[in-house]
């Protein structure tokens, strides 16, 4: 069995998983910019996953493991943490801000505390009602008129929320089943084969199919970066929530929400109006006070 993470690995790993997922924000909308259909960015995201998990397996020298726990896992990991909330992030940025998406990815350990709440896995105190409440009145700012975003892109703000609803989900998932005896690698392994084998009909039947081949541009470019990073992060986030904790594997979100904004601004030379940083300041001082005790780590 895997030792526990010390306390200044976890610290470490939370590290790189937010700086380096901070710089996926911007380079999925520069994948965006393609105009190829959500459907397509995921399906050679996905397969992008695979070949990068598949080589680290085959140099590991561990199979892919189909037992019944391990084949519900990649099921609901690929449902929950690649296919919708995938959709919903290329649906949205596409129109939205990579900054503001940064900023909404902060609401997961939010969305995270009522679950686990749920679940009996933490307890309810007020002050963390209290955050939870911050944290709709940092959403609310960023979607005031005038604020960040023009009138008719409002609308995108709930979108983009699912992606947080739905890694809160998963992240509870794995923090409160394991990883069926997998170590990360297997277990994300296994399941972008399983998100790639669901994807794939859904791309065909629906005509998105786009060819892989060259000439490629900046665009493709950065979704080959972005998918190899999001397979390597994801599998290491996977990992912390398994041996730390959802709750405490959610808070790499903050350090998301920073690299986010500073990726964003360096990239895409994206700017933000003094307000936006009000909305970040407010929301992540409700994350602050929602948040709940890791385990010992």
């Amino acid at each position: 069995m895997a030792r526990p993470l010390t306390r200044v690995q976890a610290i470490a790993a939370l590290l790189a998983l937010g700086v380096g997922w901070g710089s996926t924000q911007p380079l999925g909308k520069m994948a965006a910019s393609t105009g190829h259909p959500p459907l397509t960015l995921i399906l050679w995201q996905t397969v992008i996953c695979v070949v990068v998990l598949g080589a680290l397996t085959l140099v590991r020298g561990k199979g892919l493991v189909l037992t019944r726990r391990a084949l519900v896992f990649y099921l609901v990991v690929a449902v929950l943490g690649t296919l919708v909330p995938n959709a919903a992030f290329y649906i949205s940025v596409h129109r939205l801000p990579s900054g503001i998406m940064s900023i909404l990815i902060s609401t997961v350990p939010l969305m995270a505390f009522p679950m686990n709440l749920a679940m009996k896995s933490d307890r309810f105190e007020v002050k963390r009602l209290i955050g939870l409440l911050l944290g709709l009145t940092g959403v609310a700012i960023i979607a005031a008129p005038g604020v960040s975003l023009a009138p008719g892109l409002v609308a995108f703000l709930p979108v983009a929320l699912i992606g947080p609803l739905f890694y809160a989900m998963e992240g509870t998932f794995v923090g409160r089943y394991g990883m069926a005896g997998m170590d990360p690698i297997q277990a994300m392994f296994g399941a972008s084969l399983m998100a790639l084998a669901i994807c794939m009909p859904l791309v065909i039947i629906s005509g998105a199919w786009i060819s892989p081949m060259p000439p490629w541009g900046k665009a493709e470019g950065a979704l080959l970066l972005s998918s190899a990073l999001h397979a390597l992060l994801y599998a290491g986030y996977v990992g912390l929530a398994a041996k730390a904790g959802a709750v405490f594997a959610s808070q790499s979100s903050y350090i998301v929400t920073a690299a986010g904004l500073c990726w964003a601004m360096l990239l895409l030379g994206e700017r933000f109006s003094p307000l936006v940083f009000v909305a970040l300041a407010v929301m992540l001082l409700g994350v602050t006070l929602v948040r709940p005790r890791p385990r010992s780590v």
